[in-house]
């Protein structure tokens, strides 16, 4: 599937989950600090090469922790500006973080798949195009994120759990465009194309 990738310019944007696609997921728990943030091998270092290869690099999280009182907004804001100094003092730029505190029983909430973030971003960047737009997300709520607008989706899964979650995909009705294992594998696998 990654043979299938569009070819990425200044005129395109990239979405990006956060938990599970730039750090490690904290399986039944929230990252609260800094101290529980985890890249993901090779994240930085592909963030740095998407910056250069793509107009826009958004990221769109759902935040129920805060939600859930098990941290608040200013905790996350820390996070998140940590985060990215890491990308800027490793040559990339991350331009808007998105995130949703709701909780996922609330209506209406701005969670994904609802649109809400990726309409706000386009409301700060005028340019985006989601006609010209990847979402990368390792759950199904990403993927109908990205179906919903019209984004070439990429689902980012291990081998173990590639099988479940494309079957579940296509019982919901829901596109997946590419696979891959890892935000750095499909920056690695745009670069062996060039």
């Amino acid at each position: 599937m990654e043979s299938d990738l569009p070819t990425p310019n200044a005129s395109w944007t990239i979405f990006l989950d956060r938990d599970g696609v730039i750090n490690r997921r904290l399986p039944g728990a929230y990252v609260r600090s800094w101290a529980e943030f985890e890249w993901l091998p090779g994240v930085v270092e592909a963030i740095v090469w998407l910056a250069q290869s793509f107009g826009r690099v958004i990221v769109v999280t759902n935040q129920q922790g805060i939600g859930k009182g098990l941290m608040d907004e200013a905790a996350l804001a820390g996070i998140h500006r940590q985060m990215v100094a890491e990308v800027e003092a490793g040559g990339g730029r991350i331009d808007g973080i998105y995130f949703c505190p709701d909780l996922s029983s609330q209506q209406p909430n701005c969670r994904k798949p609802s649109p809400a973030m990726a309409l706000l971003a386009r409301r700060d960047f005028p340019d985006i195009d989601f006609h010209r737009s990847i979402m990368v997300g390792d759950s199904l709520s990403d993927m109908d994120f990205g179906q919903q607008l019209g984004m070439f989706n990429v689902l980012v899964a291990t081998k173990k759990e590639e099988a479940d979650v494309i079957h579940q995909a296509k019982e919901g009705g829901l596109k997946i465009d590419a696979k891959v294992e890892s935000l750095a594998a499909l920056a690695g696998a745009w670069r062996n194309r060039k």
